[in-house]
């Protein structure tokens, strides 16, 4: 029996409320669902509402995603070495950008930032454990547990995902091919374990047994 990963547990503190409340009335800056979102050297994104997508480029010109930004997370030049790094609204989301200057002079904004950080390192090492699983049923299975624990509704059917995944993007994310996705997700459908509604969502039934 295929047991699911140790979920990335959510903050115990209410982080993104915390940001909006210490600055309140600060511009916001809203990109639709699939924008790409611009990054200067030294600024860093905290995003309020929405999910963004993190991904660079191989040589070869193939996408490789490095995960998703969720409410209160950060994300920015200043966090990582890659290049190319580019972020793309998964969903319609609201930004806030600040600067490493204002984060050094607030000790409350960095120590929320900083554990946010510590959310975004547990979010990758999950990643990597998971796409270290020899088979890629059990690594996509695995994602969508992680995906259901973050941005999962509760619907009569089952648990909901938020964003709508396209095959491609799942394939990015696991290492394989669009026509493996495609169809390890039909297996899912016929077993049960998944459906897709009408505003073509995936829904994971929460009833459902794993596959072994």
């Amino acid at each position: 029996m295929l047991q699911s990963q140790v979920p990335v547990a959510p903050p115990p503190t209410d982080w993104r409320q915390i940001f909006e409340e210490a600055y309140q009335g600060r511009h916001t800056y809203a990109f639709k669902s699939g924008r790409t979102i611009p990054m200067a050297s030294q600024d860093l994104w905290i995003v309020c509402r929405g999910i963004v997508q993190l991904s660079t480029l191989f040589p070869t010109g193939d996408e490789a995603v490095l995960g998703f930004v969720y409410p209160a997370m950060p994300f920015g030049l200043p966090l990582t070495q890659l290049n190319p790094y580019e972020a793309v609204a998964l969903s319609d989301v609201v930004l806030m950008r600040l600067n490493q200057i204002e984060l050094e002079s607030s000790p409350l904004l960095a120590q929320g930032v900083l554990q946010q950080l510590s959310r975004r390192l547990q979010q990758t090492e999950a990643i990597l454990a998971m796409i270290s699983q020899r088979r890629v049923s059990d690594r996509l299975q695995h994602l969508l547990l992680m995906l259901k624990q973050e941005v999962g509704q509760v619907t009569p059917e089952g648990i909901r995902l938020e964003v709508r995944f396209t095959h491609q993007q799942l394939a990015n994310l696991l290492g394989t091919t669009r026509v493996t996705i495609t169809r390890l997700l039909g297996h899912l459908r016929q077993e049960g374990w998944l459906l897709i509604d009408g505003t073509r969502h995936l829904v994971i039934c929460d009833s459902a047994p794993l596959g072994s």
